[in-house]
């Protein structure tokens, strides 16, 4: 949801696949959304399962850790032919691991994936929803994949990929066979690989009030200027602008525009 939202308030068309409760918070959810211009044809209502709800904690720095509560209505995803066509004509299909959760939404997920013309994976490792079984079944149905450092530091451990941080990206590439691959770093910046080669960022100074939702919109911030043709290098800027200027503020949507990100990169 909150690729989904920074990406149409870069400008771009985004619709959310995903399922609410019947129940005021997923009211609230789809209302949020509608304001924003983010499309909800595609959020399904259950009657059934509850809006899923996710317990954030902040340590002293603003890094938080996460309790994903179940059941939750997102787990039973149902596939149909409206969400096949809107992907088959999509620029891009942008999924996680944790849709995978349940085996429901998994089947849907894999579904969508063959029809997505660019399949974009943020792996989003999140305990106890993940394995490495199921990453292998992902990681080679993606053209650009993107991890945090420390998502990096589990697949490179999984594989024995050793060496610097290019290449271990340069192993995991060769490995599954797409085409991009980002990795955040927080306050020290990112790094893209792809037939380009290689590229990195350096970490942007901001005082953090949280950073819930900073890789969502750093993601956001790439994919917008992906789209427009930037190289790796301008993509990885204005991406980790967002990412840090998100940082600064509360919550995982602040409101933060192309406009705002310029003027932050100038002065940095």
């Amino acid at each position: 949801m909150n690729v989904a939202y920074q990406t149409n308030n870069l400008g771009m068309q985004s619709r959310m696949i995903s399922r609410v409760g019947e129940d005021a918070l997923g009211q609230s959810l789809l209302a949020f959304l509608q304001e924003k211009g983010v499309s909800t044809d595609l959020v399904q209502i259950d009657s059934n399962y509850p809006t899923g709800v996710v317990n954030v904690t902040l340590d002293e720095k603003g890094i938080p850790s996460y309790e994903i509560v179940q059941p939750a209505a997102w787990d039973h995803i149902e596939l149909s032919e409206e969400m096949l066509e809107t992907v088959s004509h999509a620029n891009a299909l942008v999924f996680g691991s944790l849709s995978c959760r349940s085996a429901h939404s998994k089947e849907t997920l894999l579904a969508l994936i063959e029809k997505a013309p660019l399949r974009v994976f943020d792996i989003n490792l999140r305990q106890p929803f993940y394995s490495q079984e199921l990453i292998e079944t992902l990681l080679p149905k993606a053209n650009l994949v993107k991890v945090n450092d420390i998502e990096l530091g589990i697949l490179a451990e999984w594989y024995g990929m050793e060496g610097s941080e290019s290449d271990q990206m340069a192993a995991l590439q060769k490995k599954f066979g797409f085409d991009r691959i980002i990795v955040t770093k927080g306050e020290h910046g990112a790094a893209c690989l792809s037939n380009a080669g290689y590229s990195s960022v350096p970490g942007v100074s901001v005082k953090v009030q949280d950073t819930i939702g900073s890789g969502d919109a750093f993601l956001s911030g790439f994919l917008s200027q992906f789209f427009a043709g930037a190289s790796d290098q301008s993509c990885l800027r204005f991406a980790n602008a967002l990412g840090a200027l998100t940082a600064t503020k509360a919550g995982g949507t602040p409101n933060i525009s192309a406009e705002e990100i310029r003027a932050f990169l100038a002065t940095v």
